[in-house]
């Protein structure tokens, strides 16, 4: 049922200009990176404070008016899509950060603060927030879902470097979670509880985040192996011999394709390649690179190629960043079905090749690609839209690649998190008791089920 006109004038009393139910705000706020693809919301609010969110939210509560949170609109699997209907709470004019603790190595900011904004701000102080998921995403987005990326091996996940939270909840309420120590055992850790709740239980208005020193000094290189299975396995050797990466990250012939198409040259061959980073002393870097390359050739690695220039690095990172865009480029009016896994690391030479096994007894297009560190990795399969074969062959794939996983001890996302495309999965990982207990929660916190309903918790009516 579309939101009433009481209920609209009682939110423009809040909001003013601010409540947009024009037709190009809402296509905007309906809109999906992926295939996955729902009906525009009602309206679109865009409140600038932690007072609007919560006037918003109550006035939402009152009348069963489902909202969902909106960041930078980059999750891939149907996170912010109002399959409800409902208000979209557009939280980007939250943008300030509010405080730097250089000497507690802590920032506290905004929702709407993007992670490149933010280490704009923390360049004179020598401290970076490293997580990088690769989209210019906001924190709060990153929170939500509780991203991690190509750093993720050295620094973590967000779930690690969200010391504490402000959170307004279903009915209006504001919370705050977590403190600004390094540590606590006072209490459930609701600050855990809320990152990666994905906008079901709350939205988020203020984060509190561990800063970590700049390095002294960075190394990136690339090289290309024979087969997938070697370059993986080289991975998972590197790993437990405790060669300290920055980032090591895997992409299949088609995923090098791509960078060649983003660096406008022909620089790398169509092989499989690992893209790797060195960060600390100058000595300390050369000793790790050193260790690196002796596993590199016991793997038949080839091509080994420094970027040890700020420039050359920033270029390498930025095409890996855009391989996802580029990749789509490779079949024109394609759209994507991307999905994502994480493994124990002895598993994941196995995984991968199984799943490259599929796609190409399917004959499905696309590419692997993986912050192969810590067993996370991703594929993108490029279907034409509204064929609902390749669609349905690319969807059979992702899925038995995350029952796969969950066989050896894996999980259905290591980062990309759930919305409506992962969602049937939940009860194969959690099984039934467990997701008892998160539908408890979620009737808790939101009993009128208006906070993204339809996402992440199955069976909530």
């Amino acid at each position: 049922m579309p939101i009433s006109e009481n209920v609209l004038s009682e939110l423009r009393a809040v909001l003013g200009e601010r409540l947009s139910t024009g037709e190009s705000e809402r296509a905007l706020h309906g809109a999906s990176e992926t295939f996955h693809r729902a009906p525009p919301p009602d309206a679109v609010a865009f409140p600038v404070d932690t007072g609007e969110v919560s006037a918003i939210l109550k006035i939402c509560n009152a009348h069963g008016v489902p909202v969902i949170g909106w960041g930078t609109g980059t999750s891939l699997e149907g996170h912010a899509l109002a399959i409800h209907g409902g208000l979209v709470v557009d939280l980007m004019r939250m943008d300030r950060v509010l405080e730097i603790r250089p000497e507690d190595m802590l920032a506290v900011v905004q929702p709407g603060v993007t992670r490149a904004a933010l280490n704009t701000e923390l360049r004179a102080t020598g401290l970076m927030f490293p997580i990088d998921p690769g989209a210019n995403a906001s924190l709060g987005g990153m929170a939500a879902t509780r991203a991690s990326g190509t750093t993720a091996v050295r620094y973590g996940t967000m779930r690690q470097n969200v010391l504490a939270l402000e959170v307004v909840l279903a009915d209006g309420r504001v919370i705050r979670t977590g403190t600004r120590a390094a540590k606590s055992s006072a209490g459930y850790d609701l600050t855990a509880l809320m990152v990666g709740s994905e906008g079901t239980l709350g939205i988020i208005t203020e984060l509190t985040l561990r800063l970590y020193g700049q390095p002294e000094d960075i190394s990136a290189a690339v090289c290309a192996f024979p087969t997938l299975t070697e370059a993986v396995t080289c991975v998972a050797q590197t790993m437990q011999m405790g060669i300290p990466m920055a980032r090591i990250e895997f992409m299949n012939p088609l995923a090098m394709r791509a960078i060649n198409l983003e660096l406008g040259v022909e620089r790398y061959p169509e092989k499989p390649h690992l893209l790797v980073e060195f960060t600390g002393s100058p000595d300390s870097v050369r000793a790790d690179a050193e260790a690196f390359g002796a596993v590199v050739a016991e793997n038949h690695g080839e091509g080994f190629e420094w970027a040890s220039d700020r420039d050359d690095r920033n270029r390498l990172w930025a095409a890996r960043h855009a391989s996802y865009t580029a990749s789509l480029k490779l079949r024109p009016g394609a759209t994507g079905v991307v999905t994502d896994i994480c493994v124990p690391m002895s598993e994941l030479p196995g995984a991968v090749a199984a799943a490259a096994a599929d796609m190409e007894e399917a004959g499905i297009f696309g590419n692997i690609v993986g912050h192969v560190g810590d067993g996370n990795f991703h594929t993108l399969m490029l279907v034409e839209p509204g064929n609902e074969a390749e669609i349905a062959d690319a969807k059979r794939i992702a899925r038995r690649m995350a029952e796969r996983a969950l066989k050896v001890g894996g999980t259905i996302s290591g980062e990309h998190g759930v919305g409506i495309g992962k969602l049937d999965l939940m009860r194969d990982q959690h099984g039934e008791d467990a997701i008892a207990a998160m539908q408890a929660i979620k009737r808790a916190l939101d009993p009128n089920n208006i906070m993204n309903p339809g996402k992440l918790v199955p069976g909530v009516n």
